[in-house]
């Protein structure tokens, strides 16, 4: 039978220790065992013991569990206590406590995503396009299979780290001696250097280029929306992932509608004749037809008259958005003499209009209209 190990006992400390104990006694122990210190067959065995019990008792969570449940509430009792695996992590931990700044050899990075603008009309905002679209990003280099070496060859090893990606000096410090770990510079962590670099690229093994890419616009979009497509940003290094390419659209000023939201809106002038006595007239749509529009008379300025179904596509749904026709009516600075005359008998005629009830006063409606 396997007897578990008490982790509060392999720190000498109480079951109800405080944090501040319990780190107490680690560092205790951990520089009482530590290899470099503490040169007994067994030092490194308890040394793993301690790293692995502080792991453990030094996590709120994982201390709770552990109360509870004992191993098997930590990481699953995986790996058994005596070694530090199932624990994550702690040996970078206590690496860098005692030997200094750990690093790693240079892997896969994925590449930049990159950003990029694209002008659209109203009409291909509301309808979709597509359009073509001109960047510059970094691609691997062909030539040397972005290896940066002529021909594709393979890179020499980094003398400086013999290949290690980094380099360890050792030094002294309160605790003792210690290793203090660093990226090899001349290779920059990848352990490899270019010896004959290709012409292409400079060695490199990745080069600017300028892209053509057809992309897509659905019907719907509006000014600062973006699309994104996958995989055509920078390209990565070390055989990493290329980033993606977002794009943001944006839309131009139309000379005849404006959009507000899905609808389009257009702006009807009127005469006053036309207002009081009303009017049949087509209305223009951005599909380049017209839409016949029956107002009755006494059509009143900012009027809104509604076309239904012949606005902006919903982006994601089914169904359009309206055309709003909003009624304004011109009056004439310059008029013949006939027309004043007409004007001043039909002045005569109409008398002086009372506001209606609920009209805002001259002073707010002024305010309206500067709002």
């Amino acid at each position: 039978m396997t007897t578990e190990t008490d982790l509060y006992g392999v720190l000498g400390v109480a079951r109800d220790a405080s944090a501040d104990d319990i780190k107490r006694a680690f560092r205790k122990l951990a520089m009482e065992f530590h290899p470099d210190r503490n040169k007994e067959p067994e030092a490194e065995g308890r040394f793993k013991q301690v790293n692995a019990a502080y792991e453990v008792l030094s996590d709120n969570d994982k201390r709770a569990k552990y109360d509870r449940f004992g191993m098997a509430g930590v990481n699953g009792g995986a790996q058994g206590f005596s070694g530090h695996e199932g624990f994550g992590g702690f040996g970078d931990i206590f690496d860098a406590f005692f030997r200094g700044t750990a690093t790693r050899r240079a892997g896969p990075q994925p590449g930049s995503d990159l950003r990029a603008t694209l002008e659209l009309s109203l009409e291909e905002a509301v309808f979709g396009v597509e359009k073509e679209i001109v960047y510059q990003r970094t691609e691997r280099c062909n030539d040397c299979k972005a290896t940066g070496q002529k021909d594709g060859g393979a890179r020499d090893t980094c003398p400086e780290c013999n290949g290690q990606g980094e380099l360890h000096r050792v030094q002294q410090s309160l605790f003792g001696q210690f290793v203090n770990v660093t990226a090899c510079n001349r290779c920059r962590g990848e352990g490899q250097i270019v010896t004959n670099p290709c012409p292409a690229c400079h060695g490199a093994g990745a080069k600017r280029a300028r892209v053509k890419r057809s992309v897509r616009i659905p019907g719907g979009v509006d000014e600062g929306s973006q699309i994104r497509i996958a995989g055509e940003g920078d390209a990565g290094s070390h055989g990493g992932p290329s980033g993606n390419l977002y794009v943001e659209l944006a839309v131009a000023e139309h000379e005849v509608f404006k959009r507000l939201d899905q609808d389009l809106v257009f702006d009807l002038p009127l005469n006053v004749a036309q207002a009081a006595l009303g009017i049949d007239i087509d209305i223009p749509t951005l599909e380049g037809d017209t839409e016949e529009l029956k107002l009755k008379g006494g059509v009143q300025p900012g009027e809104v008259h509604v076309i239904k179904g012949r606005g902006v596509p919903h982006l994601r749904g089914s169904g359009r958005g309206d055309l709003l026709v909003r009624t304004f009516v011109v009056v004439p600075d310059k008029l013949s003499q006939e027309q004043r005359e007409l004007m001043h008998r039909l002045a005569e005629s109409l008398g002086t209009p009372d506001v209606p009830d609920g009209e805002p006063s001259f002073f707010g409606r002024l305010r309206d209209a500067f709002s």
